[in-house]
């Protein structure tokens, strides 16, 4: 277990937020990490959707249930956080 900054640049968000998460974190875990920042405040709630992690501009997004420590993510790094269909 250890911190891990990363950057989240939150669909629908213009100010990214650095989020310091745990190496064991999951997916879905710095999801919720970085929506505590955004959805809320300046990012409207979707309900209806997921909210997911990709590397910044990928197309795919990344396993929910993978691990920080298994994602190959550099400290800093900036990850798209988006909303997802179910």
């Amino acid at each position: 277990m250890a911190d891990f900054p990363l950057h989240s640049n939150f669909q629908g968000d213009f100010v990214p937020v650095l989020v310091l998460v745990d190496t064991e974190d999951t997916m879905d875990q710095v999801a919720a990490k970085c929506a505590y920042h955004s959805v809320g405040k300046r990012v409207a709630p979707r309900p209806d959707k997921v909210i997911r992690v990709r590397r910044h501009r990928a197309a795919e997004c990344l396993p929910r249930d993978l691990r920080v420590r298994d994602a190959g993510l550099q400290a800093a790094e900036t990850i798209d956080v988006i909303f997802a269909d179910a």
